[in-house]
């Protein structure tokens, strides 16, 4: 089956305006509320003005490390918050809210598995070219070999993209076929399902780059200095969450495409 990404849109569109309320309350949950206690908790500071590359490196090194305690919980909550958006996306039962968060929950050891497994599989990958590159002593043969990487990092990501779907979706709960399955399913479709992805996410950095600079200019004449730094942040956090909602129902309705008759019930939510 060829991927008609307008179709997919529109059915991802009509699945978000059926049920905005819901949807909504359950993306400022997982979302907003964890993109804002991030952002507020620790807000990125400038790099000291004329620091050299190991300096940077090191700046970063250590704001990373502050951060990870929290950012792997707030990672696995906006899993499991995709994982109960895709839910209420597609199941025709209409569940309430708990109801999804539950199965969320249920589907998310299988979910964070499939991406173990990916992340350790492609890293022991990276690691082994990265390392046979290294030997031959050219810096410009490592640089061809990250670029490469970096591309077959976003074929993969791609082709790997309907894990989630097929997991919360199709009820598969194994890691190994869940990668598989989202292999199978996008076979032949991998640039046009990019593409649409990447319209996406470019519309929404435009909006979002737009909208904080406005926004961002408004606050300061308006308000004292720390009231403008929150709401900057609440604004900030509030279109990222809007943007997951929006990428989460792109990723069912490509899944609902490809998938055919496997994923019927999608969109029989809103008939």
């Amino acid at each position: 089956m060829t991927f008609d990404s307008n179709r997919a849109w529109q059915q991802a569109a009509a699945a978000i305006r059926a049920n905005s309320e819901v949807l909504f309350a359950l993306a400022g949950v997982f979302f907003l509320l964890p993109i804002l206690a991030f952002t507020l908790m620790f807000p990125q500071s400038a790099p000291p003005a004329g620091a050299d590359e190991q300096a940077l490196m090191a700046f970063a090194a250590q704001y990373y490390a502050k951060t990870l305690p929290f950012a792997i919980p707030m990672a696995i909550v906006q899993a499991a918050g995709t994982l109960g958006l895709l839910t209420l996306l597609t199941d025709r039962t209409r569940p309430t809210v708990s109801q999804a968060i539950r199965t969320g929950f249920a589907a998310l050891l299988p979910y964070l598995g499939a991406q173990l497994l990916l992340g350790f599989v492609a890293g022991m990958a990276g690691l082994l070219i990265l390392s046979v590159f290294s030997l031959a002593g050219s810096g410009a043969l490592v640089a061809v070999a990250l670029a490469g990487l970096g591309v077959a990092g976003i074929y993969v990501w791609v082709r790997t993209s309907l894990s989630a779907p097929v997991i919360s979706v199709e009820g598969v709960r194994s890691p190994f076929r869940a990668l598989t399955r989202s292999w199978e399913l996008t076979r032949g479709n991998g640039m046009r399902i990019l593409a649409f992805y990447a319209l996406i996410l470019l519309a929404f950095m435009i909006v979002m780059s737009v909208m904080l600079a406005l926004t961002g200019v408004l606050l300061t004449l308006l308000l004292p200095a720390n009231l403008a730094t929150i709401f900057s942040a609440v604004i900030s956090a509030a279109l990222q969450s809007i943007m997951a909602l929006i990428f989460v129902a792109a990723l069912a309705a490509a899944h609902s495409q490809l998938a055919g008759d496997t994923a019927e019930r999608i969109g029989a939510t809103f008939d």
